[in-house]
């Protein structure tokens, strides 16, 4: 049998195309063997493969399309479903006419899990055709929004296509679990070309709704003897902005039931769905769920310093579900704590933590033995042992030594499985200790996978999040430490809401390693991620073109600089007509003047303590408080007092007024700019001509040079990440964000995140729901900001300018912010073109003067300014009161329902 692939595709100067499959005359998987297509026309490229006898019953031939541009880059065209079974056909040569699939096509989104597997499954009619006799063409094509009781249709010119009449059009098959819709036509007494349109039909009333929009389609290939023609056109062309959906954000920590245990558990997943399927949401969006425990204190509440990637965190576990038997209650007494602490405002992590721990300690020996013979156990431990391993390990360790940092451990301090396997065999007690870790995380995965089944069959989707970075003292990075650069931080730059930046204190990727596995650690983080959720929110995406990275002696954001990045030449400085002075740009620039701003009264006190004279009027600081984390170790010895406080801050500030860092390993030639260069004193203190090149050189390094060779780095991991999942893929960008970033997230199909109070444009206050793409989330905060009613009372000029510009009220705005100003704030998100509106939970309840919570202070979830903060809020009343709460929820219904969501 003869195939011949030809695609339709208009190539420019230097581009070519190859086509890649399963087969081995198509390279057998292989990218780098990949077939060339040969140019055909102007719009066609085309590659014929002949298949040796007997071939034709060969499992089917899956393939895939890729353009190389003159650059070197290279694209790959979208989907899965390019698949040809060769033994399906009786004639001897199978022609393939194809459309490129465009990653970023609107379309492709409705093909990822949670719109097949839920949002659109009731939209599906089976619709079964009988082919004629000697079928000489099949035409596919694909409409992912039809509604329930429609299919296709085609008709174009010749009595086989219908001569255009809508009457009786010759309706396409419609298959549960196919992607296309397809029919096969015998075309043997057309003339060509043909013309022909796909339309919409209602099977159901029997009539032709519309036909799809654009020029009339067009087939040159005409019948020949023992040919037979697949013609795939793509995606019908229809509107396909139309759905929209709205759903609710909170942690799995905040949730409050009647059942839960002082904090919220996966099982609580179950009535907050049934709340959101009265009230129209349809997806439940929460935070990392990772196990995070690596003090065994309230510090580790931090949902995003997780010491496994895969994990899941045991404050989430549900302790009925462990309990064998009818009877699932607890013991007297650990039911009176539970509903001590269950009836706290926030969560005592600590206490939770420790009740929690202590009964699976009782209770693991009883059931040990049944759970690990069981199917469902030995089937989790064979898909989860390349981390469950190492990481119950860890853990064990981790308890054993009393810490986490695996460096401070008296052994294994470098993971071997074999001589953790021997000494399992040597102590029975770390083996129980780490069996007790696979019968934690197997319940959890039990339980979160019940949840999101239960999610799944309310007609809704479970988002999840991944953290762009893992905790330091982790299972991740002593099983694989030449994954990361635990010698760097983190964070991000300065913003509005942080001035000195953000430190996360989190390890760097070393993303050249990565590649070269294909990202295999990324890829199976992704694959953990789809046993539970059918969408996701990558944190931080711009950690994927370029990370804010501090070294491990700073403190404060503020110290850091882009990783990778193009940094500043040494002959760059006389380029721009600057004498380049090493100690005075490098080097923290002290005089007494500067002393006197930062630390007034107490600058004698710095200059005695702290610092050298260098020569008159111009100091350097002693080699013991060089670098913030010494200063920072210095005055944790000392008492907690404001004073001691102020002259911390100020020290760091004094560390941290430099113009420039240089780079590591440069001997002295490359240099990184200190972000807000002109705010620090050393720069105040040069002179105007030097300020002015340094400034132009400063615009250059941050805002020019750089954006390509992003995109280079995002193109590196990007497109191969998102190839092994078909969950739906949101993006966090928010930030410093250079041009690369939307740019490739377009070109990927991923959604944005469009915050009202953090526009993007430059030289606006907000931004506008209505304006945002059709391909994105809106919302009006975040878990890393004040809710709706927080955010009013921070600013009232900027309360003052919303109430004018974006509310269209006259007068002075209200001192509080009232339940219809939170409403019509809502309202503007919900009546959004975005494919998403997502809220916090506390800002919907904020809707209602009855229900929303008094201390609306209370609600916030985190402070990013702070890097040691608490996360522990709790919704102030249980699901089942909110269930009960028939005025809101109607209310709420039918505002989703009127806004099309």
């Amino acid at each position: 049998m003869k195939l011949t692939f030809r695609l339709r595709f208009h190539t420019k100067v230097g581009q070519s195309l190859f086509i890649t499959g399963n087969h081995e005359q198509l390279g057998g998987g292989q990218i780098k063997r990949a077939v060339p297509l040969q140019y055909l026309n102007e719009e066609s490229w085309q590659a014929s493969i002949l298949l040796p006898d007997g071939a034709a019953s060969d499992a089917a031939i899956t393939y895939n399309y890729i353009l190389h541009n003159a650059d070197g880059s290279t694209v790959q065209d979208w989907g899965n479903d390019r698949v040809i079974n060769p033994a399906s056909f009786k004639q001897g040569e199978v022609l393939i006419v194809d459309s490129w699939n465009h990653a970023g096509a609107v379309e492709n989104v409705f093909y990822t899990e949670p719109f097949k597997n839920v949002l659109l499954q009731a939209n599906h009619t089976e619709l079964r055709v009988p082919a004629p006799l000697g079928a000489t063409h099949t035409f596919k094509v694909k409409a992912p929004l039809l509604q329930k009781g429609q299919t296709l249709c085609i008709l174009g010119n010749g009595a086989a296509l219908g001569n255009w009449i809508p009457d009786a059009p010759l309706l396409l098959n419609r298959i549960a679990g196919e992607d296309f819709l397809s029919v096969q036509l015998d075309l043997g007494r057309e003339s060509f070309p043909v013309s022909y349109k796909y339309g919409v039909y209602d099977v159901e009333r029997g009539n032709f709704i519309r036909f799809e929009e654009g020029d009339n389609r067009l087939l040159h290939d005409a019948v020949a003897p023992g040919k037979h023609t697949v013609v795939n056109d793509g995606f019908i062309r229809l509107p396909a902005d139309t759905w929209k959906g709205a759903g609710v954000a909170i942690p799995v920590f905040s949730l409050r039931s009647e059942n839960s245990f002082g904090t919220g558990e996966f099982t609580d997943l179950k009535p907050l769905a049934d709340w959101c399927q009265r009230t129209g949401l349809k997806l439940i969006q929460i935070l990392p769920v990772n196990d995070t425990s690596a003090t065994h204190t309230w510090v580790d509440s931090y949902p995003y310093a997780a010491i496994s990637a895969f994990a899941l965190h045991p404050l989430c576990l549900n302790l009925n579900s462990l309990i064998a038997g009818k009877k699932k209650s607890l013991p007297k007494t650990l039911e009176a704590e539970r509903k001590r602490l269950n009836a706290l405002d926030t969560v005592d992590y600590e206490a939770v933590m420790q009740a929690k721990i202590k009964f699976v300690r009782t209770t693991f020996p009883k059931q040990k033995a049944k759970t690990f013979a069981s199917r469902d156990y030995q089937e989790f431990f064979g898909q989860n042992k390349h981390w469950l391993e190492p990481y119950a390990a860890f853990c064990a360790f981790r308890d054993k030594f009393g810490t986490a940092d695996f460096s401070q451990w008296p052994a294994h301090r470098v993971y071997r499985a074999t001589e953790i396997a021997a000494l399992v065999k040597k102590d029975p007690a770390i083996g129980d200790e780490i069996e007790l870790n696979y019968f934690i995380q197997f319940h959890l995965h039990l339980q979160l996978q019940e949840a999101a089944g239960y999610v799944h069959a309310k007609g809704l989707i479970l988002k999840g999040d991944i953290a762009i970075g893992v905790y330091r003292h982790g299972a991740d990075i002593w099983q694989q430490p030449e994954l990361f650069h635990a010698d760097m931080q983190a964070g991000a730059p300065p913003d509005a809401f942080s001035a000195k930046g953000q430190n996360w204190g989190l390890p760097t990727y070393n993303w050249p390693r990565m590649m070269q596995d294909g990202f295999a650690w990324w890829k199976q983080r992704f694959a953990q991620m789809s046993c539970y959720f059918d969408a996701f929110r990558i944190d931080h995406i711009l950690g994927f073109f370029r990370i804010w990275s501090s070294p491990a002696h700073a403190v404060e954001g503020i110290m850091g600089y882009f990783v990778p990045a193009i940094p500043v030449k040494l002959a760059e400085f006389s380029q721009h007509g600057i004498h380049f002075n090493h100690d005075r740009y490098v080097k923290p620039f002290i005089t007494d003047p500067v002393l006197e701003e930062i630390f007034g009264a107490e600058s004698a006190t710095v200059r005695r303590d702290f610092l050298v004279a260098d020569r008159p009027g111009h100091y350097f600081l002693k080699l013991e408080f060089a670098t913030q984390r010494q200063v920072e170790k210095h005055f944790t010895a000392l008492e907690a007092s404001e004073p001691n406080r102020k002259l911390k801050e100020g020290l760091f500030n004094l560390i941290s007024n430099v113009i420039l860092f240089e780079a590591e390993n440069s001997s002295g030639r490359e240099f990184h700019f200190r972000f807000a260069m002109e705010d620090t004193l050393s720069f105040k203190n040069l002179d105007p001509q030097t300020r002015a090149k340094l400034k132009e050189l400063y615009v250059d390094y941050f805002f020019r040079r750089q954006d390509d060779f992003w995109m280079q780095e995002g193109l590196q991991k990007l497109p191969a990440l998102k190839r092994v999942t078909n969950m739906l893929i949101c993006g966090e960008d928010l930030g410093l964000v250079p041009p690369c970033v939307p740019e490739l997230m377009k070109e990927l199909g991923l959604l944005s995140l469009e915050i009202q109070r953090m526009p993007k444009a430059m030289g606006v206050d907000f931004f506008r729901p209505a304006d945002a793409p059709y391909l994105s989330v809106v919302t009006p905060s975040t878990h890393d900001m004040s809710t709706i009613r927080g955010w009013w009372e921070e600013d009232r000029n900027l309360a003052q300018k919303f109430y004018h510009q974006e509310l269209k009220q006259a007068g002075a705005a209200p001192v509080h912010c009232d339940a219809e100003i939170n409403k019509a704030i809502v309202l503007q998100h919900l009546a959004s073109p975005a494919m998403w509106s997502i809220f916090q939970i506390q800002d919907l309840l904020g809707m209602d003067e009855q229900l929303r919570r008094t201390d609306f202070a209370a609600e916030r979830i985190n402070v990013p300014a702070n890097p040691k903060h608490y996360w522990r809020y709790r919704m102030h009343l249980t699901l089942e009161k909110l269930l009960q709460a028939e005025t809101f929820n109607n209310e709420l219904n039918r505002q989703v329902l009127q806004n099309k969501r």
